[in-house]
């Protein structure tokens, strides 16, 4: 069990889809949010191809200096799926059928629908726990801090909630916003101020265009309520002085 509040992880999106940009990756998003929510910070995003090699060595090495590693895509039953054979080989396990994938998969298809291409989704690293799916049937799985999910957004939503019970998380790392009709440059100073007050909170600035409008969004994250709140309040005072007016998004 790891015992120490901070908690963190990395996402891994497998995927010659998202790197072409015919496909919008937005489960970074899901991941990172519920992780967030109960306690597991994402210090890194990356993205890969579906290159065995590459899959291998970036797995080995983000499982070693993070607490979890959560992959996306390359589960499927296409000839490019090759996520499980990779994690086989990324632990040294035998890639075989996993009997309970199998049974499931078995049951939740019509007879003669679990065809040769469906039955690819069974295959597995020896003894893979596996991550239910309440969508489509087809489950993930995870080999000790790696969890394999897929790359369908809704599908992967789907099982986030079962692997609640499997993460131990830290403190949930909390939020809050400020959105203002300004552009950075005009707070810059300040809040660099105010960053240097509050080392240990972090403060992200993310400029947008609304309603024909440029604004900055001021994002404070932390696990301490209070510390947001002290954060919140010079913020607040130094957008009073410079007489910027605060907006809801």
């Amino acid at each position: 069990m790891i015992k120490n509040t901070k908690v963190n992880a990395a996402i891994l999106i497998i995927g010659n889809e998202i790197l072409s940009g015919r496909t919008q990756d937005t489960n970074t998003m899901s991941i990172a949010l519920w992780l967030n929510s109960i306690g597991v910070k994402v210090n890194e995003v990356r993205v890969i191809p579906d290159i065995e090699s590459t899959i291998i060595n970036t797995v080995n090495h983000l499982r070693q200096i993070n607490d979890y590693v959560f992959t996306t895509g390359g589960i499927g039953p296409t000839h490019d799926d090759i996520t499980a054979q990779s994690i086989s080989k990324a632990f040294k396990l035998e890639y075989e059928i996993h009997k309970e994938a199998f049974k499931i998969l078995e049951d939740y298809y019509k007879v003669g629908e679990f065809n040769e291409g469906r039955q690819k989704m069974v295959w597995m690293p020896r003894n893979a726990n596996l991550i239910l799916n309440p969508t489509s049937g087809a489950p993930g799985f995870n080999v000790e801090n790696v969890f394999c999910l897929p790359g369908v957004p809704s599908i992967l939503k789907s099982m986030l909630g079962g692997l609640k019970n499997r993460i131990v998380g830290g403190n949930p790392i909390l939020s809050h916003t400020i959105s203002l009709r300004t552009v950075e440059s005009e707070i810059a100073k300040s809040l660099t101020d105010v960053q240097d007050n509050n080392k240990d909170l972090e403060i992200g600035s993310y400029p947008f265009f609304q309603a024909g409008k440029l604004g900055v969004s001021i994002v404070l994250r932390s696990e301490d309520q209070s510390k947001i709140n002290k954060c919140s309040k010079e913020i607040l005072k130094f957008i009073e002085e410079k007489k910027i007016k605060v907006v809801d998004r």
